[in-house]
């Protein structure tokens, strides 16, 4: 049964005096065409846009891309950029699966032309990866073309100057200006402009540090950036470094002369400390020395105690006689005499001595 068929029962009907199928019938399918051309009207403008720019992009593509929540405009607009400058091999289901990936289609489609424009090799896998992994591709090709200057140390770090010390002790400080431009072949998992600072950084110190006289760097001062481009610092970076040119070199401190004054002021402070505990342990030895004397005090004269007892006890015995006793006290007493006639004698002697160092009075 076909459409025909159905028209015809449905008149039939009708003409019987029963329901009115064929008004149900052709409203029916008055509607559904009404449908269509409101949903195919809604993507005509876009799709005689795109057919016009030979974008070949169908009206039902455009539909179900619409049911997918994809941006038509954005889609539609690349193809023709891309198809406009000779780049057939991309489709439009690849911009659409680099849209839904959270891509930025019309970047990847400019950077693509541009690096037609310049003769670069890059393709739109490529193109795509460095955009997903959150690199300004355009940015990328345009500084490939055209390379860019940067500031070594960065304008906005804490330093304003790489600082170096010649091996005379004299500090430099160096201000840097690095010329880059990008390497595609890298861009995806390379280091960024920040470690290229840091590199071209290190390498300025460590030119500065090999010189022998800081006179030399200030007379040539190209010596630096010879020696750090020399080490391939650009080696895992995005860039490629072109040349490094010296902007400004000022004299620092004399390190050298700093860092002796204050190993001087340490080894000073070291020594102090270490005549201190000297001359601590000189007072704890003369202290002990002295409490070595009063006990041997205290010994003598517990000696000279037993002294009457052991001549009493040798009276006792027999031991001593009576007139070894007397001649004992005669000889002690002879001896006591002879030390204070000593003593009275030099006694005087001090006394004159004192009196011509006295100053005398007019």
């Amino acid at each position: 049964m076909n459409v025909t068929d159905v028209l015809f029962l449905a008149e039939r009907s009708s003409g019987e005096g029963g329901f009115p199928y064929l008004t149900v019938v052709l409203g029916f399918f008055a509607l559904i065409v009404l449908v269509i051309i409101a949903v195919l009207g809604r993507f005509f403008r876009i799709w005689l846009q795109a057919y016009m720019s030979n974008a070949d992009i169908g009206i039902f593509e455009l539909f179900g891309m619409s049911l997918r929540k994809v941006h038509l405009p954005t889609i539609v607009q690349s193809k023709i950029q891309a198809v406009k400058a000779g780049l057939s091999t991309i489709s439009t289901r690849d911009l659409e699966s680099h849209f839904l990936a959270g891509g930025r289609v019309i970047n990847v489609v400019r950077a693509l032309i541009a690096a037609q424009r310049a003769n670069i090799d890059l393709n739109f896998k490529t193109a795509t990866a460095i955009d997903l992994a959150g690199r300004d591709v355009l940015d990328a090709v345009q500084t490939s073309v055209n390379p860019k200057v940067i500031d070594c140390p960065s304008q906005t770090g804490a330093r304003s100057t790489v600082d170096g010390v010649a091996k005379d002790g004299i500090q430099l400080k160096v201000r840097a200006r690095v010329t880059v431009r990008t390497n595609i072949k890298q861009l995806v998992g390379g280091a960024t402009e920040e470690t290229v600072i840091a590199r071209v950084g290190e390498g300025i110190v460590n030119a500065i540090g090999g010189a022998e006289l800081y006179k030399r760097v200030l007379e040539n001062p190209d010596m630096i950036s010879k020696r750090t481009l020399e080490k391939g610092l650009d080696a895992g970076t995005s860039f490629e470094i072109l040349s490094i040119d010296i902007a400004d070199v000022d004299v620092g401190e004399n390190v050298g002369a700093k860092l002796q004054a204050e190993q001087a002021e340490a080894d000073k402070k070291m020594r102090q400390a270490e005549a201190e505990g000297r001359r601590a342990m000189a007072v704890a030895r003369e202290q002990e020395m002295k409490a070595l004397v009063e006990e041997n005090r205290a010994k003598v004269v517990m000696a000279e105690a037993e002294v009457p007892l052991a001549t009493a006890d040798a009276l006792r015995k027999g031991n001593l006689g009576v007139m070894d006793l007397f001649r004992l006290r005669n000889i002690s007493a002879d001896t006591q005499m002879r030390d204070a006639i000593s003593k009275s004698d030099s006694h005087p002697q001090s006394q004159t001595t004192t009196d011509a160092k006295r100053p005398q009075t007019p």
